[in-house]
């Protein structure tokens, strides 16, 4: 696959690495001493948290990074529970990350751990697939992520409830960089796409609720052709109205997945007890999707040349915004908590486990 060095053009790739080393500083938010923090059982070495708030005041959604999450907690949206989960919960209206209109209370990977001279895009902070041509300058190739979890809460209310974001959240993800640098070589990548999204919904009044996980098309922002492809778990897909009853998730119910990305090639397994496993298998180098289809859409060298980096928490995707497409569903909400917490417009999921790791040969 390295044969590929010449098509991404190695000296246009060369010359945009050392802009990696651009990044965001992390925001001081100040520690809650009343609640059990989550670094005290899990381990957050290689972990920074967005969380929906805005404790000091400079107008951004709070960043907590490496070093500060190992003694930080928010009572309400990132904390230990009495039973040893580590608490995730994203109010439908509160602040959001930039460019966005849900909100999170989500950890992003820092490979980079506590050594802040690494700036968070640089390419020692972010993994790379083993085709990328300069993927020996990465943090690592590919790697491994690990959780069990259960989905406490999703938003109850939307004005428009046929969107296929209503009613769900986002509990893991593989992110890919949005990176100027790269999207100005004109090779196809560096647009910010994910090549995996891990989805709970559940509909109100269902019994159960749905599993399910997206692979976005690397493509422009404005190209019509970039969507997500969905592949089910258990239950049902996001745009089936129907309670997947004994298929399905039951909320506060166990469940356990592993993205374990080894040199090109994505292997999820999904397990819960009472169910059969469900594992997938998709090449993020190429145009081919999980069900071994050419993908005539998809970019033809899918992620390779691109930067990621793990996700996982509570990404509310019950917008409360109201527009045209999928996205916006237009979900109900106040931005106070103690009100929004009360009519049930909100997301929540707990962690059980999360473990990160080098990638494995499966």
């Amino acid at each position: 696959m390295k044969n590929l060095t010449s098509t991404f053009k190695l000296t246009a790739l060369a010359a945009v690495t050392p802009l990696l080393f651009m990044g965001c500083a992390s925001t001081t938010t100040p520690v809650d001493s009343n609640v059990a923090v989550p670094a005290s059982k899990f381990d957050l070495s290689q972990w920074k948290i967005n969380v929906p708030v805005d404790l000091n005041n400079d107008g951004k959604i709070d960043t907590i990074d490496v070093e500060e999450i190992q003694t930080y907690a928010h009572p309400d949206f990132f904390y230990l529970d009495d039973q040893g989960y580590m608490v995730f919960t994203s109010p439908n209206k509160a602040l959001t990350s930039a460019n966005s209109t849900n909100t999170r209370s989500e950890l992003r990977q820092m490979i980079r751990g506590t050594n802040t001279k690494i700036k968070t895009k640089n390419s020692k902070n972010n993994f790379a697939l083993a085709v990328h041509p300069l993927s020996e300058r990465f943090g690592s190739v590919g790697g491994k992520m690990e959780a069990t979890l259960k989905v406490d809460h999703v938003a109850l209310r939307a004005n428009d409830p046929n969107k296929k974001a209503a009613y769900s959240v986002v509990v893991g993800q593989i992110h890919a960089g949005k990176d100027q640098a790269l999207i100005d070589t004109k090779l196809g990548f560096g647009w910010g796409n994910e090549p995996l999204k891990i989805y709970y919904k559940k509909w109100p009044g269902h019994k159960t609720g749905s599993v399910f996980w997206n692979y976005e098309r690397n493509l422009p922002k404005k190209d019509p052709n970039r969507t997500d492809i969905t592949y089910p778990v258990w239950g049902n897909t996001w745009e089936n109205p129907n309670d997947p009853g004994v298929a399905g998730i039951a909320l506060g119910e166990d469940f356990s997945y592993t993205v374990n990305v080894h040199k090109n090639v994505m292997y999820l397994t999904f397990s819960a007890q009472g169910k059969k496993d469900v594992n997938y298998a998709i090449n993020l180098g190429n145009n081919i999707d999980a069900y071994g289809k050419v993908d005539e859409k998809d970019h033809p060298n899918g992620y390779a040349a691109d930067w990621h980096y793990f996700k996982a928490g509570a990404y509310n995707q019950c917008s409360t915004k109201s527009a045209k497409g999928i996205w916006y569903p237009g979900c109900l909400g106040t931005g106070d908590w103690a009100t929004d917490k009360q009519n049930g417009d909100y997301a929540q999921v707990s962690f059980k486990k999360l473990v990160l790791s080098p990638s494995t040969k499966p």
